[in-house]
């Protein structure tokens, strides 16, 4: 590798680190970038040199927002740590299942989310504890643990934006606090796929370590500028990153 790509690669994932730790979506800079910048490697390689950056900014970000804010850890927990096994079976299923089936589904679904967004500007700014009932707790343990958790090892593309909104839509959290419960869940995501691709012999180590220290750094900055920002930043954030999401899949589906 030339140390031009090198650099570029650090760079990519100090600025995935950062919109991972705002409120997801950084695999649509980090994994694009060793795709294009590391153009020899298999597709498995930069899948899984994404994951070994990933978790490193992802559990740094659940780190930052651990001492700054309150995350539900009686939710988050226990779906983190389903999540790990769900994301190692989404990562064994990777060869199996085509992403070309499950890119327009995405795009529907983001689209949704965006629509959701912008046409109830109060979602997400405040907290709503009225809807925190029992089987909206069970299903904000199950829809991460295991559901999104498996999306992220099968594919990975807006996984951070999913949790925010899974943590919103049902526990009527504010986009801060939702943001520091995606980032516990999406820590045991990485964590799972990651021990995949590590035992299938995927992983560039050298350079997942290198990108790792940029993608903390990110994460860092990320992290405390949403917390000292507030919700209002991170939905704008959100709403930049579902677009660019949606306009990246409609790309790979179209093109």
């Amino acid at each position: 590798m030339e140390p031009e790509q090198l650099v570029l690669l650090l760079m990519a994932a100090l600025a995935a680190g950062w919109v991972d730790a705002v409120v997801g979506g950084g695999g649509l800079i980090q994994l694009p970038a060793l795709m294009v910048f590391n153009p020899g490697q298999p597709v498995a390689a930069a899948l899984a040199t994404n994951k070994l950056a990933s978790i490193a900014g992802t559990s740094s970000a659940a780190y930052a927002y651990l001492r700054r804010t309150k995350p539900d850890l009686d939710v988050a927990g226990p779906a983190g740590a389903i999540a790990v096994a769900s994301a190692a079976g989404g990562a064994a299923c990777a060869a199996v299942i085509s992403s070309d089936v499950l890119r327009p589904v995405i795009m529907v679904v983001l689209l949704g989310v965006a629509a959701l967004v912008v046409l109830r500007p109060d979602l997400g700014r405040v907290p709503r504890p009225v809807l925190r009932t029992r089987r909206r707790t069970a299903a904000a343990v199950l829809v991460p643990g295991v559901l999104i958790a498996f999306y992220d090892g099968l594919v990975g593309p807006g996984t951070g934006t999913f949790l925010v909104m899974a943590f919103t839509g049902l526990l009527g959290a504010d986009f801060v606090r939702a943001s520091a419960n995606s980032k516990i869940i999406n820590t045991g995501t990485n964590l799972g796929a990651l021990i995949v691709f590590a035992l299938q012999g995927h992983v560039l180590w050298a350079l997942g370590l290198a990108m790792a220290v940029c993608n903390i750094a990110g994460a860092q900055l990320g992290a405390h500028m949403a917390i000292k920002r507030g919700a209002g930043f991170v939905r704008a954030v959100l709403l930049c990153v579902v677009t660019a999401l949606v306009l990246k899949l409609a790309h790979d589906q179209f093109a």
